[in-house]
């Protein structure tokens, strides 16, 4: 029964979409390039739902998206490229192909087996190399996180966290050398390298660095309009205070958050 409403509830959005393509003025103007943004807008509010452990929010953004995944799909029958059934069964038969564990013979032990098969496949389907994989359209410090999980799963990779603490520590050396000798090329590069390191740090601490930095966005955006409310409170503006005026103000709303 379960798998009964599933099908209908599919057939029907997918039917939704297909008068919506036809019938709609709007959807009708619709293109893979006009969508594009859009789609991206959708993932972030889906992200941002995850963040806040928005449950009801990650609910509605999934449909979001899976109307999105239907969109591109009917464009891509209507330009004679590909069908939804094309889609569907194409990436059926990539998941049983990459796990092999599961619909094949072969044996893993844990989940860096099932990684390190999963890239051999991929090079062996054509990948020219382990970092291909990589969207460049990703953000920076994303792309970072996923370079290294993809290096890797090749065995390039540190042994513990504290040899790569170590590195954070030479690239901060490194940096502060580079500003010591007002070099701004330099700097840059350097600076980069920190950010880089500690995304790897934060990788073997199991920690989202992408993740953690947006609840921290997210922290002092709260902790900065409440700050401009107690301001405002006071019959002050934050532009006429001094940083120490401001920084008792942060404190208390600081405070109030423990």
């Amino acid at each position: 029964m379960l798998m009964d409403n599933l099908s209908n509830n599919f057939l029907q959005l997918v039917q939704i979409m297909d008068e919506l393509r036809e019938q709609c003025p709007w959807d009708k103007k619709q293109t893979i390039h006009t969508l594009r943004p859009m789609t991206i807008e959708e993932t972030y509010e889906l992200a941002e739902s995850i963040t806040d452990n928005d449950w009801k929010g990650i609910k509605e953004e999934l449909g979001d998206l899976l109307l999105h995944i239907l969109f591109y799909a009917r464009i891509g029958k209507e330009e004679q490229q590909f069908t939804l059934n094309d889609v569907i069964e194409g990436i059926s038969k990539k998941l049983i192909e990459r796990h092999p564990h599961i619909y094949g013979d072969v044996t893993v032990n844990d989940e860096e087996d099932v990684k390190r098969n999963w890239e051999k496949i991929k090079l062996k389907e054509g990948k020219k190399s382990v970092l291909s994989g990589v969207p460049a359209a990703l953000p920076a410090m994303v792309k970072a996180a996923r370079i290294q999980e993809k290096a890797k799963k090749v065995g390039f990779e540190w042994d513990n966290a504290a040899q790569v603490w170590d590195k954070v520590e030479e690239e901060i050396a490194e940096l502060k050398e580079a500003i010591s000798l007002e070099s701004i090329e330099q700097t840059e590069e350097e600076f980069g390298d920190v950010l880089f390191s500690l995304i790897n740090y934060a990788r073997f601490l199991k920690i989202d660095a992408e993740g953690v930095l947006e609840k921290t966005n997210k922290k002092f955006i709260n902790r900065f309009t409440q700050m401009e409310t107690i301001a405002s409170a006071q019959g002050k503006n934050l532009a006429d205070m001094s940083l120490e005026e401001m920084d008792a103000i942060w404190n208390e709303v600081k405070k109030q958050a423990t």
